[in-house]
């Protein structure tokens, strides 16, 4: 079985999961675990992963509209080189400063390829959940979505310097404490904007209707081959790490206004269908 046939296998048998993160006691805990093969391009630097890997830990954290407290990652290679450890940990470390929490250690494996697995915490009193949609609210997400996707077709190109920066994402924590309290649905498009959507909507029991034009970065601008490549990076491919949220209508102007980071409105709630411009938008995005 793939990816999502697992997820939802083990979701019998786990009835309390199904969010970016467990809640447990008002901490909000997550794990994930990359691989060199499918997640760090030839190229990419272990400080870039250090950042990324952590970094997408963090992201469940806001995606539940938490503070980030702390994060700890297993590093798993063939062999260990100080330069390579000394490098990753200060990725690791610094993205944690960037959103106010702490690296703390973690621990070292032999592997046969670089892997890493991540854990993350956080804390919150009211955590925003997936389930919270209802129809006539507005869809939103943060900042702009494919610059992972750029950051892919540019490692292919061999432009690994600017390839590497696009991959060294910002955690929207500052943004989901900001949407807790207004927001009533959210999670991080991890798995792509139109997965996402889908999961929301699942979880919900509603339906999503997006318009374009959506807030793809400009990166993408420079490496897609006209619009459907644009659309393609933007909504499909994943790893951007935004949140997707559902917001009152009544309530947008002030999320916007509280928000440290674009918040774009692209659609509304409605009572069947995920589309996008009305026609029925594929559930598809990022598997590992």
């Amino acid at each position: 079985m793939d990816e999502r046939a697992a997820l939802a296998m083990i979701g019998t048998q786990l009835p309390g999961a199904g969010d970016d993160c467990a809640v447990v006691d008002g901490q909000v805990l997550t794990t994930d675990m990359l691989h060199e093969t499918t997640d760090f391009p030839d190229g990419t630097t272990r400080y870039t992963a250090g950042w990324r890997a952590v970094g997408a830990s963090l992201s469940d954290v806001a995606a539940m509209g938490a503070d980030a407290t702390a994060a700890v990652a297993v590093y798993g290679a063939p062999t260990f080189e100080a330069d390579a450890l000394t490098a990753f940990v200060e990725g690791a470390s610094e993205v944690c400063e960037a959103v106010g929490a702490e690296y703390v250690g973690g621990d070292l494996d032999g592997h046969d390829e670089f892997t890493v697995a991540t854990t993350g915490l956080g804390r919150t009193d009211d955590p925003v959940l997936r389930s919270g949609a209802s129809v006539g609210e507005v869809v939103c997400v943060t900042g702009t979505l494919g610059r992972s996707g750029a950051g892919l077709r540019l490692f292919e190109r061999g432009d690994d310097e600017r390839a590497n920066e696009l991959f060294r994402f910002q955690p929207r924590v500052a943004a989901g404490t900001a949407l807790s309290g207004i927001a009533t649905a959210m999670m991080d498009s991890s798995d792509g904007l139109a997965r996402s959507l889908h999961q929301l909507a699942a979880a919900s029991d509603c339906g999503m209707a997006v318009e374009t034009p959506l807030p793809i970065d400009d990166s993408v601008g420079d490496v897609a081959d006209g619009r459907d490549e644009r659309l393609e990076l933007g909504a499909f491919f994943g790893e951007d790490f935004e949140l997707v949220c559902t917001v009152p209508e009544d309530e947008v102007e002030r999320a916007r206004a509280a928000t440290p980071c674009p918040l774009t409105p692209i659609g509304t709630v409605t009572e069947t269908r995920v589309t996008l411009d009305g026609e029925p938008l594929p559930d598809r995005g990022y598997s590992h």
